[in-house]
């Protein structure tokens, strides 16, 4: 499994409408091999900020950059240019490989 992660620092008056972009956007994920999972998180506030990260699950990391190169991430981040004036800086990407998964147990 292959975790993508971006995190955004947004800017307090601007969180409703981050939130509203990344809730109304089609994201093409379900159209791609290897997906497996997304979560739009909202973290902590400080000093007037919210940290907010995007998280994707993939079977691989050779799925995740297939999903990169793809024209469904194209259509997924015509509105990125938008979105630069609703956080600080550039989003911080983190690629992380599991080594280990621990699933619930069944019911």
């Amino acid at each position: 499994m292959y975790l993508a992660m971006n995190r955004f620092t947004v800017l307090l008056e601007n969180a409703a409408e981050f939130e509203d972009l990344w809730l109304s956007r089609e994201s093409h994920l379900r159209d791609m091999a290897g997906f497996v999972a997304f979560d739009m998180l909202r973290g902590p506030e400080e000093d007037g900020k919210i940290l907010y990260a995007s998280h994707t699950v993939w079977e691989t990391e050779a799925h995740f950059r297939a999903w990169t190169r793809s024209e469904e991430f194209r259509a997924a981040h015509t509105r990125a240019g938008q979105t630069r004036k609703l956080f600080e800086g550039a989003p911080r990407f983190e690629g992380f490989t599991s080594i280990q998964s621990i699933e619930a147990r069944a019911a």
